[in-house]
């Protein structure tokens, strides 16, 4: 998942950032207002974590750009203002969620991660067919479809693909990649798991798309998101 934070208090910022981080989801953080709708175009975040109030400046009348440069992006307001009125406009003017402060940071990374399986499209699996995005993977007869094109792939590609489908969006550690895929073949400091990943994405990628299905998450591992549209 990523996530574009938004707040002119640093110490708040980074203290999301570090949190969130922790819990293996990308951060970008920005504390200018007018830097917020740029952020947002370049990064095309999953969730947005907006505060309401930039020193004199309201957020909510920027919010429609936002989504506008970023039209998929789920949007968590912070605020101080805690009146129902003034959720009530937040809501309207296209947050998805609201959160007052001071707030418990659990909280916070609930929201941020059921912000972010509303956006994730479930994968729409019948009996032991995946499918997500273009990609259809059949487990009882192990084929692999994109675009009604069946993909080659090796029994190993085969059981690392099944595992990034069944956890759709969710940041997966190389560790546990090398434990379920291959068990105790394999010593633990390997990059195997790294080359299997680059020979998917070469197979899986073909023509290179704007972006990657198998996606980096840096210092942990890897994260399977299908493309859409």
């Amino acid at each position: 998942m990523r996530v574009l934070i938004a707040d002119d208090e640093r110490s708040l910022l980074n203290f999301i950032a570090r949190g969130l981080g922790a819990e293996g989801i990308e951060c970008t953080t920005v504390n200018q207002l007018h830097e917020v709708s740029m952020q947002a175009y370049q990064q095309q975040p999953d969730v947005i974590v907006l505060d309401r109030m930039f020193a004199d400046e309201d957020s909510l009348l920027e919010l429609p750009a936002i989504l506008k440069r970023s039209p998929k992006s789920r949007v968590l307001l912070l605020t101080a203002l805690d009146d129902v009125a003034d959720r009530v406009a937040g809501l309207r003017a296209g947050a998805d969620d609201y959160l007052c402060k001071p707030f418990d940071f659990d909280e916070l990374l609930a929201r941020v991660q059921a912000l972010g399986r509303r956006l994730d499209a479930p994968a729409q699996e019948s009996g032991d067919i995946i499918q997500q995005g273009a990609i259809t993977l059949d487990i009882g007869s192990r084929l692999v479809v994109r675009d009604g094109e069946e993909i080659s792939l090796t029994s190993l590609e085969f059981d690392l693909l099944m595992f990034l489908m069944q956890n759709h969006g969710k940041a997966l550690s190389r560790e546990r990649i090398l434990n379920k895929v291959w068990g105790h073949q394999s010593e633990p400091l390997t990059n195997i798991v790294d080359v299997y990943v680059s020979r998917l994405r070469q197979k899986l990628d073909s023509p290179p798309p704007a972006e990657s299905m198998i996606k980096t998450v840096r210092g942990l591992g890897y994260r399977f998101r299908a493309l859409h549209g």
